[in-house]
């Protein structure tokens, strides 16, 4: 137990994890081209990097969730914060590109314990009609990171080597896993009564898999991530290619971008707590869906790609909240760990995968066609929300028992 447990306290604590996750996340599309000038690899190899990370937390995810269950979500956010904050310390050793994939591949490892950590805990900690609220504050650490982190993160990586941004973000994770170690407590909440094993743990997965909700989110939280990945990855590389723009005017694009999300993202999370959370999903994924097929056709000068991206970004944060409610309620407390770990590992494999087709996308076809691909991504993600996930209340009646 914590040795307090203010609400506050508590998502400040969230916060900074989020934060500090996601920035040692967002952080290599940037500087990519550091990285590659740094170590001499080819663009079109650049988004493996991205790939072993999410490979590598997709199948920690899977492991961690009845973990977490079982176990209580506060012992995993404090083993996976400090395993995250220690593997970014070694990214300090990295001097090749062999070594840099295999240090991505341990915070990957580490990120996978994290991965929907945060998100079960707020469904166990607040109750539903404030979970919008709560997931909406603690995910605008991702915004902003692309406020404070990411700007700041480009800088040092231009100025002191790219390895200089992944020590900063092993700082900020190490004092979050302090203050997860002191302010967030265990919350009294169900848990898993069978046996933790292997086979149970299947068991869980196939049981959860028996549910037409579940298999619909899996597949959105897939087409979402896939959308991401191929438009986001290889964005600051076209912009530096086709405007001539300088690491320090990417740095100021996710700062752009970071304060239309951080906007966007409680207020977006507080009305889907009115309005409910479909309606913002489905309508931020058309949006999306628009800005990214006329990026490449709009974009001509800096001052419109921060239009762009700040549009991008506040959409993404009105889509990232209501998602993250919506799933807390498909099922009951001691399977949330499981449910979030499943859709989180299937979404980064939908990531991994777009980053691993937007290089040889982009070096064949050009920027054009990651953005179609994005958007057709995306669009599919808003038919599978609204077709196939049930507002609470509206559920669709549980499978039934072997």
């Amino acid at each position: 137990m914590g040795r307090k447990s203010h609400p506050y306290l508590v998502l400040f604590a969230l916060w900074l994890m989020v934060f500090s996750a996601s920035s040692q996340v967002i952080i290599v599309s940037p500087i990519l081209p550091r990285i590659g000038e740094a170590l001499g690899v080819a663009e079109s190899r650049l988004g493996l990097l991205i790939t072993v990370y999410a490979v590598m937390l997709s199948v920690f995810a899977i492991i961690t969730g009845p973990i977490s269950d079982t176990i209580g979500r506060r012992r995993v956010l404090l083993i996976g914060s400090g395993s995250m904050a220690v593997a970014l310390l070694f990214h300090a050793l990295a001097d090749s590109f062999g070594a840099l994939l295999a240090v991505r591949t341990a915070a990957g490892a580490a990120g996978g314990m994290l991965s929907g950590g945060a998100v079960s805990y707020v469904g166990d900690y607040f109750p539903y009609e404030r979970r919008g609220w709560a997931n909406g504050w603690v995910m605008s650490g991702i915004a902003f990171g692309q406020i404070i982190g990411i700007p700041a993160g480009t800088l040092i990586a231009g100025e002191f080597g790219f390895r200089g941004a992944f020590l900063m973000f092993a700082v900020t994770m190490a004092v979050a896993t302090a203050m997860i170690g002191f302010f967030v407590p265990q919350p009294e909440v169900a848990r898993r009564s069978e046996p933790l094993t292997v086979r149970g743990a299947v068991a869980t997965y196939a049981d959860l898999l028996r549910q037409r909700s579940v298999v619909v989110a899996a597949a959105a939280f897939f087409t979402m991530f896939f959308s991401l990945g191929i438009y986001v990855i290889y964005l600051p590389t076209w912009l530096e290619k086709t405007l001539a723009v300088s690491g320090s005017s990417i740095a100021s694009l996710f700062l752009v971008g970071g304060i239309a999300n951080v906007i966007s993202g409680p207020w977006s999370g507080r009305l889907s707590d009115g309005v409910g959370r479909k309606p913002m999903i489905v309508t931020s994924c058309w949006a999306l869906g628009i800005i990214m097929v006329l990026t490449p056709y709009f974009i001509r000068s800096m001052p419109v790609a921060y239009v762009f991206f700040a549009l991008a970004m506040a959409l993404v944060a009105m889509r990232v909240s209501p998602m993250q409610s919506l799933l807390t309620a498909l099922v009951p407390a001691e399977r949330r760990g499981a449910l979030m770990a499943l859709t989180v590992a299937i979404g980064q494999v939908g990531i991994g995968i777009g980053s691993a087709v937007a290089g040889p996308a982009f070096t064949r076809w050009g920027y054009e066609s990651n953005t179609i691909a994005g958007a057709v991504a995306i669009l599919g993600t808003a038919a599978l929300v609204f077709h196939g996930m049930p507002e609470p209340g509206k559920a669709e009646p549980a499978p039934p028992a072997d």
